[in-house]
């Protein structure tokens, strides 16, 4: 991602900088007695790259700290305001659809250029960066969730959705693959989701939809709470 934004005289320095972390990642890697990930998908990388072997404990989630409050009438997303998240795909998927309400609830280098495209789409609320109290309410109070970077490691936002009793539209490829269920706790997408693919889930989302998959979420989220965690890493070391 990092190579293809760089400019010409920007990308001999970038393929420096590669080969000195690597060099330096790797020796830390073999001194290590074990590897512990935090997924499937990073474990999957390191036995590629790498070719070792690692242990899988999923990250703890304080998932007491997440509530359901309401059934609100809006769309929550919740990733970093980057490019690499495609938070942008969300926006011009809801300046498509008026009718639907998207509050985004965090900042990032892209949140200036979203709001322009947004300006005329009074359906599209963005909040920049919150403190934990207001994402509590703002997540506790929504339909659902909207979570679609590509190829996350984990993603530890689609589960706090869960832990709220809401589902989360997502795709269907790294980390998402393991804390979502499909149409039991949200709805994976093609990893290469399209506008219209997200606009589909978005409609088909109603306020008796989501609200139907409530408990199933709440079950969910407890296989990550942070007391399973201690256990695991306990059973292990």
């Amino acid at each position: 991602y990092y190579d293809k934004q760089a400019t010409f005289w920007q990308k001999p320095i970038l393929k420096l900088l590669v080969k000195y972390v690597q060099c330096h990642y790797e020796q830390s890697i073999e001194k290590m007695d074990v590897i512990i990930v935090n997924s499937e998908n990073v474990r999957r990388r390191i036995k590629k790259y790498l070719n070792k072997e690692a242990v899988v404990i999923h990250p703890p989630i304080a998932v007491e700290k997440f509530n359901w409050i309401e059934e609100g009438n809006y769309f929550l997303s919740l990733a970093r305001v980057e490019t690499y998240k495609r938070v942008e795909l969300i926006v011009q998927c809801f300046i498509k659809v008026p009718e639907q309400h998207l509050i985004v609830t965090s900042g990032g280098s892209d949140l200036g250029k979203l709001r322009q495209l947004a300006q005329d789409s009074p359906n599209i609320e963005f909040t920049g960066w919150c403190d934990e109290q207001q994402l509590q309410q703002l997540i506790g109070k929504c339909r659902a969730t909207i979570y679609i970077p590509p190829d996350e490691d984990f993603g530890m936002s689609p589960v706090e959705s869960m832990a709220a009793g809401k589902p989360v539209i997502g795709v269907a490829e790294g980390g998402l693959l393991e804390t979502i269920v499909d149409k039991e706790t949200g709805l994976l997408l093609n990893a290469d989701v399209k506008e219209n693919d997200l606009m589909d889930a978005v409609n088909k989302m109603t306020a008796e939809y989501a609200l139907s998959m409530r408990s199933a979420c709440e079950q969910r989220a407890q296989l990550f709470c942070a007391e399973r965690f201690l256990e695991k890493m306990s059973e292990y070391l």
